[in-house]
């Protein structure tokens, strides 16, 4: 299906918080807090959808009232959770944040046990749909055996977020099986040893990924294949709220690999995507609609 992604990884309630002044730890501070469904891969599953895509994702959620809340939220905006792993026993994975003042993520808390049920045994009968894709996304929420049943076994373009600096090294096993991958530079150290970004993209491309992009926020981007090694400048920004930005970068990237874009386009798109969604204060810009029109 040309048009179909399956994004497999984590979907959170997010639980939010922004101060109105300067954030005072170990105070509490007048401000603003936010709750609303999240994640890793459902923000990416969200932006491909503002993007064009049709979206399947799979995902592990609770039966309590923020599973409830998912759900809803999840299908209101066209998503398909017919694979969603539904357990009413289990709380639903749940991501507490304080931005500061300027937008900026100060800490968070992530209770995400329940995303260890998307297991390589509930996939196996699911894994003829999923290949059926014109691409998989894969967030390293997702535990490294389940990970490396899905490079085994899936044939359709694989996709990666490595998610975080520990979660990175899930993908280990995997790297040679990928299309393309989004770390930021630290990211791309952990999984390379390799502390300079265009020495880590290209070891991951010798490693066998086809693309790789490498966030340097602010700095802009690296981006690398076989023949091309690329450092794009960031795209200009009226930052609100870094909450998502990475996931639509990642969105885009996919979204550009399925109309055919090369790594220069897919790089352009990617930072655009990050610096439209740092414009919102939503974690998800509407204007994302706007990148490939």
């Amino acid at each position: 299906m040309k048009n179909r992604v399956v994004v497999i990884g984590g979907v959170n309630m997010d639980i939010g918080g922004s101060p109105a002044a300067a954030l005072v730890l170990r105070d509490s501070n007048p401000g603003m807090l936010s709750m609303r469904a999240g994640g890793v891969g459902r923000n990416i599953a969200h932006d491909l959808r503002l993007l064009g895509a049709e979206v399947s994702l799979i995902a592990a959620v609770g039966g309590d009232v923020y599973g409830t809340g998912i759900m809803e939220s999840c299908s209101a905006i066209g998503l398909d959770m017919s694979m969603a792993r539904i357990m009413p026993e289990r709380r639903s994975s749940t991501y507490l944040y304080v931005n500061d003042e300027s937008g900026d993520m100060l800490v968070a808390i992530a209770d995400m046990d329940i995303c260890r049920e998307i297991s390589p045994e509930y996939l196996a009968p699911l894994m003829e749909r999923i290949s059926s894709a014109a691409a998989v996304v894969l967030d390293c929420n997702l535990e490294a055996q389940t990970l490396e049943y899905i490079a085994e076994n899936c044939t359709a373009p694989l996709y990666a977020d490595p998610v975080s600096t520990v979660k990175s090294l899930r993908l280990s096993g995997i790297i040679s099986r990928l299309t393309a991958i989004k770390p930021n530079a630290i990211e791309a150290e952990k999984l390379t040893g390799e502390s300079d970004p265009e020495l880590a993209a290209r070891a991951l491309v010798r490693a066998g990924v086809k693309q790789v992009f490498v966030s340097m926020g602010s700095r802009g981007m690296i981006a690398a294949d076989r023949d091309r090694l690329l450092h794009l400048p960031a795209a200009p920004a009226k930052v609100v709220n870094t909450t998502g930005a990475g996931d639509a970068a990642m969105a885009a990237i996919v979204r550009a690999g399925m109309l055919g874009l090369d790594l220069k386009g897919a790089a352009k798109a990617a930072l655009r995507a990050g610096a439209l969604t740092a414009e919102c204060p939503e974690p998800n810009s509407p204007r994302l609609s706007e990148i490939f029109a």
